[in-house]
């Protein structure tokens, strides 16, 4: 009996389990239609418009109106379906999508990051995200082994991926502006008396509106998006479903494929040329895998299945037997086919779901710069977290201002959604493009599958893409050149700004001091050795910075204890705190100096008042120094041992002691254990940290103790941060494009964008800056 109550009660916990698990995918799928869908659910607006836009509203046929439709239903259920939804979604970054985590999964998994500043123990940190597949480069691979030994192969794949990131920039500025303006134009179906330009201004009204509540965050009206998005598609499948038993009960033929080809039979090259109006039904299928980190990927599948697609479906099914019986009024197609009592109503919810579609192209845009931002390309701007439990919603005011001015330029410049509908084609499509082609290289270095799958992977969604992409480049001259010319700009921001950091840092490690230099300085450096804590900020993951040699040659005093510290993104979305610091030794035990990687994922928050950073590093420290007796490690690196704060376990060296007006209260140096009082002690509120030896470093070796002493008496001392403050110029002897590059265009990004000491939050009361000029 016993027995039987323990299965039933496993049985019962199992079901709690699997009950609460649907409970979360269903809760995540109703609050994804609100931030995902947004932009795909308000195609139907322009999607006919822009279709009829050339040559084929000459066609007055009812097979090109089924034609049409036949092309609809299959973009929609091939690439958004089938493609995103089944496979794309499988291929997260650790949860994380975008074209960004493709590249990362790919830099992880087959070398390709461009910047040599690697650590064997980086690649560790994938085992604490499950994405299912090895770490492991591949390195028998005859590909891997091509895109090693070519490395101009390697860039052109980082400029596509950046050219796709500036694409999905292009669309924050597009979707506003068509989407606004489209739900706006339909007061001309019902009010045709209304003056020229009154649209246009209201257009750019709501659009000011839109942007300047930015500062606020999605999470603070996230609760209104879901039900605004989920009644606009109820509305527009209800309508869409009106409209094919009124108008042509038989529209459902025409999701026969065989209309397609009927459809370019008789339209020949016009038919060729509407596919870029065509394309316009997808638009915001990428935005199911860029946002796929702030649901999952069950969630996201479940909604677009049962609610997104069938709606959409309905809908543009319902236009089309509306414009089988009135094909003269395919310009406002969707208005005109709403019936007369529902109409303000429904221009109500049209206009607030082009807001909400608005907001998460907006949103999704700062999410990109943040991650080119966090893995070196892009310059150092200001990134405000909206939301302290979703890290993907942050807030850039230098972007979203410059956004804006864009988007009320475009607005203004097109004021007409069928040139606006030609530029964000050729967006929209050469993101997915770039998609298609980054994931036939995950489908064999992360997936490991056969070279031949790739292929036709590539070769069937590929050719697809690109027969939408030729028909969207013959309207570069109507619209189309718009979003081109944003991502050649943003391109060459990206890479100028990456190619004057990557040479900054090769000059750094072709230019480190070396350890015979140090050696000859003795214990003391050669010069006095002051009380207090040195935190040396570099670049170099390996070797001592040569702004150390500058320092040390100019000023006649030093450290009592040195940290080198190394601040860098790896390609993972986030970092454990029990992982984030990497502690090293330089020079023997009595120099007193250490080195210190601080890692950080492309998504994580830097230095914020939670991390504690100063104090965290400091009981890193005293770890290292515990666990380099315990355990004896072997290395030809003259730069000593490695060593992770191991995850889970409690400082035994070391207790942390804070106060606030006399009142102490000890705690363990866990990660769960540590408050914001080094952040209060740095603003005088009145909070004290304190360091003490714990009972168990009293028993340890007296070398050992001394040296915890030492560094705890460094750290009551007082912190100084030391950083270069670099000249990059040229080389008189490179050539002018580099000069350009160099002196003038990374000078003026450097210049005008955040200082590295305030992008790193660093006191400027205790900063020194040791200024050099770096030749490169």
């Amino acid at each position: 009996m016993d027995e039987e109550a323990g299965i039933s009660e496993n049985e019962s916990d199992d079901q709690v389990q699997r009950k609460s698990y649907y409970k979360n995918v269903l809760l995540l799928a109703y609050q994804s239609c609100g931030v995902v869908y947004g932009d795909l659910s308000i195609s139907p607006l322009y999607v006919f418009s822009s279709a009829f836009s050339g040559r084929l509203h000459l066609y007055e046929s009812g097979k090109v109106i089924f034609g049409v439709l036949s092309l609809i239903f299959w973009t929609l259920t091939v690439t958004a379906l089938l493609k995103y939804v089944f496979i794309v979604l499988s291929a997260g970054d650790n949860g994380e999508g975008g074209t960004f985590a493709l590249y990362s999964l790919l830099c992880r998994h087959a070398s390709l990051n461009l910047l040599p500043d690697e650590q064997d123990a980086d690649e560790e940190l994938s085992t604490y995200y499950g994405d299912g597949h090895s770490s492991e480069t591949v390195g028998g691979s005859p590909l891997k082994r091509f895109l090693d030994k070519h490395k101009r192969w390697r860039t052109g794949l980082l400029l596509a991926v950046l050219f796709g990131a500036c694409m999905v920039i292009g669309d924050g500025v597009l979707t506003p502006a068509i989407s606004v303006l489209s739900s706006i134009s339909g007061l001309h179906v019902r009010a045709k008396d209304l003056p020229d330009g009154t649209v246009l201004v209201i257009a750019c009204l709501v659009l000011v509106g839109l942007f300047t509540l930015q500062h606020c965050g999605t999470h603070r009206v996230a609760f209104m998006f879901a039900p605004i998005i989920i009644v606009w598609l109820l509305s527009i499948a209800a309508i869409g479903l009106y409209n094919i038993i009124r108008w042509n009960p038989r529209i459902w033929h025409a999701l026969s494929p065989v209309y397609m080809f009927d459809f370019f039979r008789e339209t020949g090259k016009d038919g060729w040329i509407s596919l870029g109006g065509v394309l316009l039904c997808v638009t915001g299928a990428e935005a199911m895998f860029a946002d796929v980190g702030h649901f999952t990927s069950s969630s996201i599948r479940l909604a677009f299945s049962c609610v997104i697609y069938p709606c959409l479906v309905l809908q543009y099914m319902g236009q089309a037997a509306f414009l089988s019986k009135h094909f003269s009024d395919i310009p406002k197609s969707f208005y005109d086919s709403i019936p007369e009592p529902i109409f303000w109503p429904i221009f109500t919810v049209a206009t607030l779901a082009a807001i909400v579609a608005s907001q998460a192209v907006i949103s999704a845009t700062f999410s990109i710069i943040m991650q080119c931002h966090a893995l070196g390309y892009f310059p150092r701007v200001k990134i405000i977290h909206t939301s302290s439990w979703i890290y993907g919603q942050v807030y850039i005011p230098e972007i979203n201002w410059i956004l804006m001015m864009l988007c009320l330029a475009t607005t203004i410049g097109f004021h007409d959604t069928t040139l606006i509908g030609n530029a964000y084609g050729i967006a929209c499509i050469t993101v997915m493009f770039v998609t298609t082609c980054l994931m036939a290289l995950v489908i064999v270095f992360v997936w490991r599958k056969s070279f031949i799958f790739a292929v036709i992977f590539l070769l069937f969604f590929g050719l697809i893409e690109a027969l939408y992409l030729s028909s969207s480049i013959t309207k570069v001259a109507q619209g189309g050149w718009a979003p081109l010319v944003l991502s050649v700009i943003f391109v060459g921001i990206m890479y100028v700004w990456h190619y004057g950091m990557q040479h900054k840092y090769l000059f750094e490690l072709q230019n480190k001091v070396s350890m015979k230099w140090i050696l000859t300085l003795g214990p003391n450096l050669g010069i006095v050795r002051v009380p207090g804590m040195g935190l040396i900020y570099t670049e170099l993951a390996s070797g001592v910075p040569p702004i150390f040699s500058h320092f040390v040659t100019n000023l006649p005093a030093f450290h009592q204890i040195l940290v080198f510290i190394c601040v860098k993104y790896v390609s993972v979305p986030y970092v454990s705190p029990e992982e984030r610091y990497l502690i090293g030794r330089i020079g023997p035990k009595a120099y007193r100096m250490y080195r210190c990687i601080v890692r950080y994922g492309y998504k994580d928050v830097h230095r914020d008042e939670e991390n504690n950073f100063e104090n965290q590093l400091v009981m890193s420290i005293a770890e290292f120094i515990r666990m380099e007796v315990e355990e004896t490690q072997t290395g030809s690196s003259s730069e000593g041992p490695w060593a992770v704060h191991p995850s889970g376990r409690t400082c035994t060296t070391m207790v942390m002691s804070e106060t606030e007006d006399g009142d102490l209260t000890n705690t363990e140096c866990s990660s769960k254990s540590v408050t914001t009082s080094g952040f209060h002690q740095q603003l005088g509120i009145g909070w004290r940290v304190r360091f003490e030896l714990s009972e168990a470093a009293m028993t340890i070796n007296p070398e050992v103790k001394e040296e915890l002493r030492e560094l705890v008496e460094a750290k009551e001392a007082g912190l100084t941060y030391i950083m270069g403050h670099a000249y990059i110029k040229a080389m008189k002897s490179s050539s002018f494009i580099k000069k350009l590059a160099i002196d003038i265009v990374f000078s003026f990004l450097r210049k005008n964008c955040r200082r590295p000491a305030v992008a790193l939050n660093i006191p400027h009361m205790s900063l020194i800056e040791v200024g050099m000029i770096y030749y490169v």
